[in-house]
């Protein structure tokens, strides 16, 4: 008996997936989309070299830069140049320069949380 009762208040309370599916309005699945590839991917050029970006985001963000900016970016993080090479490259000290990367490094942050929330 308790059993069938437990059943019967179990049938009040629970409602059934496909009622849920009709009378929702939003889709009850979603997609990841890490590893979408873009159809036009975004190409810079540093050095004679092509530098290709698949990732929109970072792309815009990266656009959105001054080219000097994304240059120093560039240089450190696809060349391997150090600060004090790209500091020699630019007739300035290795100061300059990491104040340069870190200060790049920062708005391309900046400029990605703004794309995000647009």
């Amino acid at each position: 008996m308790t059993a069938y009762r437990d059943f019967g208040r179990k049938q009040k309370r629970e409602v059934s997936l496909e009622y849920l599916i009709s009378e929702t309005p939003f889709e009850p699945f979603t997609t990841d989309t890490y590893f979408e590839q873009y159809d036009q991917p975004t190409i810079f050029v540093v050095k004679g070299q092509e530098i290709v970006v698949a990732n929109k985001r970072l792309a815009d963000a990266l656009l959105r830069l001054s080219k000097q900016r994304c240059n120093v970016l560039f240089l450190y993080f696809f060349f391997g140049y150090t600060d004090a090479q790209i500091g020699k490259k630019y007739r300035r000290s290795r100061s300059t320069a990491n104040y340069w990367k870190l200060a790049a490094l920062k708005q391309l942050r900046k400029e990605m949380e703004r794309l995000e929330h647009e």
